[in-house]
């Protein structure tokens, strides 16, 4: 079998698997987790086989015309280079070990079966886009995905958050969708063809006519989907899906899909200065900003979610020096070891029955009543803090070091402003991510309390794959020696100086972060599990008016005082209680964009309502009116119509008299 053939089946098996999982899920319920499963571990296989194939070396290329347009061709192509091949496998692991996990995280779902099938989908639609070698075809993927992530985020379509959180994510990404079409259109229409190896000929040869137009337009598509400055508010919200779901959106497709365009399409960004400017702005911004809200969060999976956005902000800080072998290195490891915080919280909150950690603090022994998932976990916080020999260590100070490279004016890929922002971001939020690193793993298994609950061991399914992610999770960023072969040739050996800083400044933030946890749980007054905010015969409206007035976690109907030995307070000072609702900027939406919409959306109901319906009203009163005298001159009264005609008789003679008198 070609490697062709072997690529076209790659994205096709998930689809294959999502179409029979939508036709079978209800009227043959056995084959449902086989059908979720093997796909996706199939075309993991494939994938492999491929990346085996394709081996680092000459870039795979084949494309038929998809139909004729009569000007700019649209072709189904493949483009499979190095980066693209081991992404596809990261798509791949990550995508079957969710599958995995789910059958039995969601067991007992009765929406398992659809949940199932939108998974592989969205796993087909993200396969499509890594190797698509048309623009066209790609954003078909990319399209797909958005409505994937909003059925899959409101997958607990009844609760009120879910509808939300599912309606803001498909809304703010579509926002950013509509620059980023009208961007495909203006490039193809410079390039002459959607093709990318046909785009990325025209800019080397220097065809582009709008360069800086077309990479901020594509920018905005990418803010949107990689959740950058400023459209990353969808992505903390988004946690209300499934927690498997989280770990598929944040690790290794939709928000990965935007850094792997710009990786892709490198060339044209690098054609415009300002954007790559830009582009260092947004991911400085990002980066800084999310490690600070994670560092407020109480919600487990809204502290990974924060992090997976300043996670983001360093591959796009990547891109923004010109380094794409940094940014995909780090997207690979990244995958990695998110996946694994995200299914390792999943088991955690399942045996503790909530996600506040404020809650989990109040607890002891939690951390003994789900081994699997402490000492996994503890392997990826201490990835993602960038510790050494983690693969986080070695993926982030390619990025650190692919900055100062730029900022110290040894490369022309990018403006040296833009390394110096990175750079200095980077370093910043080095020390926030070892923080609130180190204050989720001190919370969710250091507390103090009452006894953990007991829910029985997890299912196997659930506990094996997080043994599997946390290989690549520790060892990963080992394979930095072989990896520049696919990645360009850029040397990714750590940097002594960025790596000295980085790490200096990682462990600062952990040792920082332990010692304000310490302090204050020797001094401040431990608050005990009873203590509540609402009394716990309250009604649950009452519990959660007086929870969010107090910033109080709700554990059932109860809401428990604010935990006073939580370092992330004392570290933030009066910053905590801005950094927690993410500085505002959904509030500075709700003013700016929101409301106006809203005003104008009730003017349009005024007008229709009091003005057009005034008219139509008015419009058809004189004909009532009219048909109202005409019925009334209908009696049915012979008599009164034989007065009426010698009236009538009577009035014509006198005017004939008068005629003729006049003559």
């Amino acid at each position: 079998m070609t490697t062709t053939t072997l690529a076209v089946l790659v994205p096709l098996l998930p689809f294959l698997g999502a179409a029979a999982g939508l036709l079978l899920g209800r009227t043959a319920p056995g084959y449902v987790r086989p059908l979720a499963v093997l796909p996706s571990l199939t075309s993991l296989v494939l994938a492999v086989l491929v990346a085996v194939r394709q081996g680092g070396g000459q870039a795979i290329n084949a494309a038929t015309e998809l139909t004729p347009t009569g000007s700019v061709p649209i072709e189904l192509a493949l483009h499979i280079d190095g980066f693209a091949a081991l992404v596809a496998v990261l798509v791949g692991v990550v995508a079957s070990c969710v599958q995995i996990y789910s059958t039995g995280y969601l067991r007992d779902d009765p929406r398992y079966p659809s949940y199932a099938a939108l998974v592989s989908l969205f796993t087909s639609a993200m396969l499509l886009v890594v190797y698509s070698g048309d623009l066209i075809v790609l954003l078909v993927g990319w399209e797909v995905m958005g409505i994937c992530s909003y059925f899959l985020v409101g997958h607990y379509w009844e609760t009120p958050e879910a509808r939300a959180a599912s309606i803001k994510a498909f809304l703010v990404t579509k926002l950013g969708d509509v620059p980023f079409l009208i961007g495909l259109f203006a490039l193809g229409t410079d390039a002459g063809s959607f093709r990318i190896t046909t785009v990325l000929g025209t800019v080397a040869s220097g065809g582009l006519h709008h360069p800086t137009l077309i990479a901020l337009l594509l920018l905005a598509g990418v803010a949107g989907k990689s959740a950058l400055f400023p459209l990353h508010t969808w992505l903390p919200d988004a946690m209300a899906g499934p927690t498997p779901v989280s770990a598929l959106i944040h690790a290794a497709t939709m928000v990965a899909a935007g850094i792997y365009f710009v990786a892709r399409l490198l060339p044209v960004f690098q054609a415009s200065s300002a954007a790559m400017v830009v582009l260092a702005v947004m991911a400085a911004i990002t980066m800084a900003g999310s490690a600070l809200a994670a560092l407020a969060q109480d919600d487990i999976k809204r502290v990974l979610a924060y992090s997976t956005i300043g996670q983001l902000g360093y591959m796009a800080g990547a891109l923004a020096v010109g380094d794409r072998g940094a940014a995909v290195f780090h997207l690979l490891s990244h995958g990695a070891f998110k996946a694994l915080l995200f299914l390792a919280a999943g088991v955690i909150i399942h045996a503790s029955g909530t996600n506040s950690l404020a809650v989990m603090s109040r607890m002891t022994g939690l951390r003994s009543r789900v081994p699997d998932a402490y000492w996994t976990m503890t392997v990826a916080l201490l990835a993602l803090a960038a510790i050494p020999p983690f693969s986080g260590f070695f993926s982030k100070e390619a990025v650190l070091g692919a900055a100062e490279h730029v900022a110290t004016g040894h490369t022309e890929h990018a403006p040296g402003s833009a390394g110096w922002i990175v750079l200095v971001a980077g370093l910043v939020t080095a020390v926030l991510t070892a923080a609130y690193a180190t204050r989720l793993w001190l919370l969710a298994f250091h507390g103090r309390g009452v006894e953990a609950p007991d829910h029985g061991k997890e299912p196997r399914s659930m506990t094996v794959v997080l043994w599997v992610l946390a290989v690549p999770s520790l060892a990963f960023g080992l394979a930095y020696g072989p990896l520049p072969d696919w990645f360009d040739g850029r040397d990714l050996t750590p940097v002594l100086t960025t790596s000295v800083l980085g790490t200096g400044l990682a462990l600062v933030g952990g040792i920082v972060t332990y010692g304000a946890w310490r302090h204050t749980t020797a001094l401040a007054p431990r608050v005990p599990m009873g203590a509540v905010v609402a009394h716990p015969d309250a009604e649950p409206a009452q519990v959660e008016a007086e929870a969010i007035a107090s910033h109080a976690p709700v554990f059932g109907d109860v809401a428990y005082a604010p935990d006073p030995a939580d370092p992330g307070r004392l570290l933030l000072g009066p910053l905590h209680r801005h950094a927690a609702v993410g500085f505002h900027l959904d509030a500075v939406y709700n003013v700016l964009f929101v409301r106006p919409v809203q005003a104008g959306a009730a003017l349009v109901r005024f007008l229709d309502r009091e003005v057009v319906d005034t008219y139509v009203r008015g419009a058809a009163a004189l004909p009532r009116l009219l048909g109202a005298a005409v019925r009334r001159a209908q009696t049915g009264n012979v008599q009164t119509y034989v007065s009426a005609l010698l009236a009538g008789t009577v009035v014509l003679v006198v005017a004939a008299l008068l005629v003729a008198t006049g003559a």
